[in-house]
């Protein structure tokens, strides 16, 4: 199990002395990627240096962004953190569930988790990407964390979860990246809005259970061709149909 097959994911940071907080944490438990999503602040200033302390390099090689979908390109696995439990927000992972679970897919493949805004957190269409959710269970008289003091405490169970788990080998399955993932998303839009089982004016409301059904699944990239091949098949059935409605019609 690779730490270092584990990226932190900040998307649109505002603050300086929390991506530095963030970067301190990262050291202290052996954490060593960080991703920023158009930040919307100088990772690099003088706030984030002094809160960092020893862990400045990490500043230093963080990767900027300029959306979610690029940084989790090369991520077979993405875990997104809200505090939202809308009709979508199924099977909600505690940290240390989380944890778990996220670990032995860092054998062979990279794993992100991935944290929203300070003040409005993750967007749908974020959470949309990642296959998984985390939440903590905070009361409900301040259920909001402090951006630092939430990743600190993912990173924690991790490491911890790592420790407990430490000479224990797995055989889970290589999974798709978030890259390929996102295709074969696109792929079904497609397809489906043609064979008009989805709604035009609303398609997102079944795609959101698909997202969560296949992200549950855990594809990899031969059941992410398969799944192409079924589209790619509904389109030559729908392509035929419309020829024989076209003869018909003549």
């Amino acid at each position: 199990m690779n730490l270092n097959h584990i990226s932190i994911v900040l998307v649109e940071p505002q603050g300086a002395l929390n991506i530095g907080s963030v970067c301190r944490a990262m050291m202290n438990f052996g954490f060593c990627d960080l991703r920023l999503v158009a930040p919307q602040t100088d990772h690099l200033a003088d706030e984030a240096r002094r809160m960092a302390v020893k862990a400045g390099r990490l500043l230093e090689t963080a990767t900027v962004f300029p959306d979610l979908p690029s940084a989790l390109a090369d991520c077979q696995l993405a875990l997104g953190t809200t505090r939202r439990f809308g009709k979508y927000r199924e099977d909600f992972l505690h940290p240390d569930e989380a944890a778990r679970q996220l670990l032995p897919w860092t054998v062979k493949g990279r794993v992100a988790l991935v944290f929203g805004r300070e003040d409005k957190g993750l967007h749908t269409a974020e959470l949309d990407l990642c296959q998984r959710f985390i939440t903590i269970p905070t009361s409900d008289e301040l259920p909001s964390m402090n951006l630092a003091q939430a990743v600190t405490l993912c990173l924690y169970e991790t490491a911890r979860a790592r420790g407990e788990a430490a000479g224990k080998s797995t055989g889970r399955k290589r999974l798709a990246t978030g890259k390929v993932l996102e295709g074969m998303y696109g792929h079904m839009k497609r397809t489906l809005l043609e064979i008009s089982f989805l709604d035009p004016q609303n398609p997102e409301h079944i795609l959101h259970t698909f997202r969560r059904i296949f992200g549950r699944a855990g594809l990899n990239d031969r059941e992410v061709r398969i799944l192409h091949g079924l589209w790619s098949r509904l389109d030559w059935i729908e392509g035929e149909r419309k020829k024989t409605d076209d003869g018909r019609l003549k």
